[in-house]
């Protein structure tokens, strides 16, 4: 395959590879369990309650700042500057985890929120390089790539926490989490492309980063099809980053995994992710996006439905198992579909919109999933409520025109 910048493509895929680590271990399987039922305790559904209210602040806060300083980036040159204060700003968090005492739920709280912001936000940077490493006609594949080595990563920090876990060496779980995240990262900053250091200073390419980013928006709302693709990837994305956050949870909290039992769990998902990720890289360029999204989002739909009525942990393994075929495929081409979207020399204030869209999402879901599963005191409704956002996402996404195949050439 007659691919440029193979070394820069390799680093910005390490860089999904270094940060899965915490979308593992701390968004997804160990952390939310730990802080949810140990540190705040989850009899009644508060410790739901807490992680929702830590996933949404977190949230809010890179919608309200991500296109700000997607418009910095692009017009001040340092993008990516900005991904490595993001970066070191979550893995010091995540290793100041290893202070945090059973009770300590504001400290936890406050840790939580700040590495969360980390991660997420760092997202907009690194999601905004793909257009520069890679051809239109590959970007749908360099995509699922990337998702891909992120699922390897994921494993592999896993299968470093299980000696850790079983002896109840949770603090060195967290610094384990963090020193992955640091070393692997640093390929990307070493062969990603150089910010172009522009000669505005920073107040100066703020002040015209937010004109930039008005403009964006005002550039992005009267393009139809940007504006519904957008609209509907916020309500479907709403279910995916909610069940990502509180799957762990649910099966820990209703069907009673232990926290190997959890680690497993989430290692065959992130391997069957791996391979739907890697099986429809291809298709995604040939079939079209959108086509590979929509097949996506009934998978989806019917996981959430299934995960309702399910008794018995064989059952939920089952179903983890259907859903993970759908995780990695969705993610890679939603991102592709959107890049058709996006106009060469914008793809910083863009992107920064995209993530507002997709971040936006984490707002609502996890913080309904929390107060549904308070309220009732039983997380089978709040897992029913998730359907809905795959269920109106869908139907959106069928106005929009667009995510056609890429022309490639073999």
């Amino acid at each position: 395959m007659p691919l440029k910048n193979k070394k820069q493509i390799l680093s910005w895929c390490f860089f999904d590879f270094a940060n899965s680590s915490y979308s593992a271990v701390i968004s997804a399987v160990i952390f939310p369990v730990y802080y949810a039922n140990y540190i705040v305790g989850n009899e009644s559904g508060l410790g739901d309650l807490w992680w929702g209210r830590a996933i949404s602040l977190s949230m809010a806060f890179v919608v309200l700042i991500s296109p700000l300083l997607g418009g910095i980036a692009d017009y001040g040159g340092i993008r990516k500057r900005l991904l490595f204060i993001y970066t070191l700003l979550c893995i010091f968090a995540v290793a100041s985890f290893s202070l945090i005492q059973k009770g300590m739920v504001i400290e936890g709280f406050i840790l939580a929120t700040i590495a969360n912001i980390g991660m997420e936000g760092g997202f907009v940077f690194y999601n905004s390089f793909l257009p520069d490493i890679a051809e239109k006609k590959y970007q749908g594949r360099v995509s699922a790539w990337g998702y891909g080595i992120g699922y390897l990563g994921s494993i592999l920090s896993l299968l470093f926490a299980i000696p850790l876990v079983k002896r109840g060496y949770f603090d060195l779980t967290w610094i384990m989490v963090a020193g992955f995240f640091a070393v692997f990262s640093i390929p990307a900053f070493l062969f990603l492309p150089k910010d172009t250091r522009g000669n505005s200073g920073l107040i100066h390419s703020a002040s015209k980063g937010l004109k930039y980013t008005w403009n964006t928006f005002k550039d992005i709302w009267s393009k139809k099809d940007t504006r519904r693709f957008l609209i509907s990837y916020l309500i479907y994305e709403d279910g995916v980053n909610t069940v990502i956050v509180f799957s762990s949870i649910f099966a820990a909290t209703t069907i009673g995994f232990h926290t190997q039992e959890l680690i497993m769990l989430y290692l065959i998902v992130q391997t069957t992710a791996l391979l739907g990720a890697f099986v429809m890289a291809r298709p995604i360029d040939s079939w079209g996006p959108k086509k590979v999204v929509t097949m996506s989002l009934f998978l989806w739909s019917a996981v959430t439905i299934i995960a309702y009525l399910v008794q018995t942990k064989l059952q939920f393994w089952i179903v983890a198992f259907i859903a993970g075929l759908g995780l990695g495929t969705v993610q890679a081409a939603s991102r592709a579909f959107f890049t058709q979207f996006v106009p060469i020399g914008h793809e910083s204030e863009y992107f920064g919109a995209y993530s507002m869209a997709g971040k936006s999402s984490a707002i609502f879901g996890p913080l309904l999933f929390g107060c549904v599963s308070s309220y009732f005191g039983s997380q089978r409704y709040a897992i029913l409520s998730v359907a809905l956002f795959f269920l109106l996402g869908l139907i959106s996404l069928q106005f929009v025109k667009g995510g056609e195949p890429n022309i490639f050439k073999k």
